[in-house]
């Protein structure tokens, strides 16, 4: 799997809390689920650019 998400930004985002490894894993692959559904919306929409409405 790809690293969408970098992994100190969490943890700076999330500070007051202990995440653990398999977190990261787990967040990466919603990260891209969210990615691929909004580039499939464009792609409905007949558009190849991506837009913050697809999300």
């Amino acid at each position: 799997m790809t690293d969408l998400i970098v992994k100190a930004a969490v943890k700076e985002q999330l500070a007051d809390q202990n995440v653990s490894s398999n977190f990261y894993d787990a967040l990466d692959g919603e990260v891209a689920d969210l990615l691929a559904d909004a580039a499939q919306r464009a792609a409905d929409n007949d558009r190849k650019t991506v837009q913050s409405r697809d999300l």
